[in-house]
């Protein structure tokens, strides 16, 4: 089965969701002004992925990384924006879910897999990747790093930031760190994936998904040798 998988990157905090165009509905960081409406293309994207292939199943990913949010996770928020839009229809709903632990983009790839096994009983034969057009460098780092076939994973960019520039810049500097540390689990990339951890939630994948507790529980620098269900 093909795993579908659009990555969260924001939260709605609006009280309804009359307008979720609207950016004053959205948490945003200054750099991220103007994205809402970019945010939506990719669940529309994902969802018309999904309809296409009946073996496939969608996964929204992101955790609860906005205080100013409270409890309401990036993945909670783009299934609602999905519902609301009917992008999801009756028979999609039955083979999609939320996977609501994940911090960063590495954990946008890893968890959703942990999710599948976790509500299915297995892994996925393929991944298809939904987000913006300019992380797919990053993706297939992580994709080297958790050792998956190239053929294996599908990357779907489909849009980017009106600053392109800018988010260019700190793709760069987000790659150059993650070379040095393809788990994200060190350094400033640890830090963020902290601060992206607002209610100090832990997830039970390790226990729900034991073929891969070791890969989950890896924190080296080096490539990871253990045995994985893709192998």
């Amino acid at each position: 089965m093909n795993l579908i998988i659009v990555a969260g990157h924001s939260v709605y905090v609006g009280k309804n969701f009359d307008n979720v165009f609207d950016d004053s509905n959205w948490f945003l960081y200054p750099f991220q002004k103007g994205e809402p409406r970019l945010y939506i293309e990719h669940i529309k994207v994902g969802c018309e992925l999904a309809k296409a292939d009946e073996n496939s199943f969608l996964i929204f990913t992101g955790g609860q990384s906005r205080k100013e949010a409270w409890f309401r996770s990036e993945s909670q928020t783009y299934w609602e924006v999905a519902e609301l839009l009917v992008y999801l229809n009756k028979e999609l709903k039955h083979r999609s879910t939320t996977e609501e632990f994940s911090r960063d983009s590495f954990e946008n790839l890893l968890f959703p897999i942990c999710r599948f096994r976790e509500y299915l009983g297995y892994y996925p034969k393929r991944i298809t990747l939904v987000t913006f057009s300019f992380k797919e460098k990053r993706f297939h780092l992580h994709r080297e790093a958790m050792r998956m076939p190239n053929e294996m994973v599908t990357f779907v960019g489909v849009n980017n930031p009106e600053d392109f520039r800018l988010a260019e810049l700190g793709e760069e500097n987000a790659i150059e760190q993650m070379k040095d540390d393809p788990y994200c689990c060190h350094d400033e990339l640890l830090k963020k994936r902290n601060l992206r951890n607002v209610w100090k939630r832990q997830n039970g994948y390790s226990i729900s998904c034991p073929e891969i507790k070791e890969l989950l529980e890896y924190t080296g620098r080096e490539l990871f040798n253990g045995k994985l269900p893709w192998d």
